[in-house]
């Protein structure tokens, strides 16, 4: 059994939660707040409830070295600044110093430590690092779904160390749309896949063959299956490793479920190439590639989008990031946002996804947008997530 926030007495008590403060910093600032935000009302009902917030989270991959630019401090001053309060913050997650301090809280007060990964004991799931954890709180709280799917010491090692545990707000939500909701989706329900790689999605789109009505396939990983189904796509981004998989996948979702591709592409010599032009897909000369969903393939996919009860979104139709090439991730985002006003079922599976919405400030527009791309992937395609089955009772 999964224990929820609201199932403790939290009163006095030091509670350590694992939040996922992984947020972008330029020049000692945060620039994206998204994952910070997210974890808010389970820091404010901890406060609210009287305990004592221990933080812990990691930055980047620092592979066990301290590295200044992957510093928790500009989340830390974030955070305070969204919580209107100031809190504590120690340089290093197990040092004596940091135990003192927490033992010093008072209830209501928040402290956060260091990035967990400038020791590599974290990634490795150190026993001892993960007892040293542990002695900061007397009820341990995850909260962080970006990295449910990791075997660490701080989501996984430290759970063993407790009679108290369970899962924060952010995570129950997560759980209640990427899995109980994919369960049981209202029908139709639609798979919209983009971004480059095949392979990270070969699980996903495996599961989904079973269960969904359609699977629009934009982005680079298009490409892969149209070089598989003979098209000439030119210069465009193929996987050449996974063309038999794509042969694969193709033939076994024949009677299942409807795959659709790209029918028309914007193209040009690269992305920093402002001359692009629309060619059908089966027709894009060798010198040029792909970079984005033309019209035709807007339109064909918001009418199945329209038509669909469910949207699961990951991966963006292009170079989104680019002026030119964002057309096609823009207006299925408008199609699928459209598509939550009209009471159907939306999810955003994290990631680019998640960026692509934020850059066109689209954020509320669905029902759910995941903070974890490769964890929502995991858990879509029917992965066990270690840190969430280490808080089972």
């Amino acid at each position: 059994m999964l224990k929820t926030l609201k199932s403790f007495d939290l009163k006095d008590k030091r509670v350590l939660i694992r939040v996922d403060f992984n947020v972008p910093v330029e020049n000692e600032l945060v620039t994206d707040d998204f994952r910070i935000r997210s974890a808010l009302p389970t820091i404010k009902h901890c406060i609210n409830e009287g305990a004592k917030i221990i933080l812990i989270s990691h930055m980047g991959r620092p592979n066990g070295k301290f590295d200044s630019n992957l510093s928790l401090m500009p989340a830390g001053e974030k955070l305070a600044d969204l919580l209107e309060m100031p809190i504590k913050f120690s340089d290093n997650c197990i040092s004596e110093d940091a135990h003192d301090v927490t033992l010093g809280l008072r209830s209501g007060e928040v402290h956060l430590l260091e990035n967990l990964r400038f020791h590599i004991e974290e990634t490795n799931n150190d026993q001892n690092f993960s007892i040293n954890l542990a002695k900061h709180g007397q009820v341990f709280i995850n909260d962080a779904f970006g990295t449910a799917h990791r075997s660490h010491a701080s989501n996984l090692g430290v759970s063993k160390y407790f009679n108290q545990k369970g899962m924060g707000f952010l995570i129950d939500k997560e759980l209640e749309f990427l899995d109980e909701a994919m369960k049981t989706p209202k029908k139709p329900l639609t798979l919209v896949l983009g971004g480059a790689k095949i392979d990270t999605k070969i699980d996903l789109i495996n599961r989904f063959i079973q269960i969904a009505d359609h699977i629009l396939i934009g982005g680079g990983m298009a490409f892969t299956f149209l070089k598989a189904k003979g098209k000439n796509i030119g210069a465009s981004l193929v996987d050449e490793t996974m063309l038999s998989q794509a042969k694969i996948i193709m033939a076994n979702a024949r009677g299942k479920t409807n795959l659709i591709f790209p029918s028309d592409l914007i193209c040009a010599k690269s992305m920093n190439d402002k001359d692009s032009s629309i060619f059908n897909s089966n027709e894009i000369p060798e010198d040029l590639m792909g970079l984005d969903i033309g019209p035709s393939t807007i339109k064909n996919f918001s009418d199945v989008i329209a038509a669909s009860g469910t949207i699961l979104w990951n991966g963006p139709m292009g170079v989104f990031e680019v002026d030119g090439f964002h057309n096609g991730t823009e207006k299925l985002a408008e199609s699928i946002g459209m598509a939550t006003k009209n009471e159907s079922k939306t999810i955003v599976g994290g990631g680019d996804s998640a960026a692509a919405i934020k850059k066109f400030e689209m954020m509320h527009n669905f029902s759910h947008v995941s903070t974890g791309g490769g964890a929502a992937l995991s858990l879509l395609s029917g992965n066990t997530m270690p840190a969430i089955y280490a808080l089972e009772i």
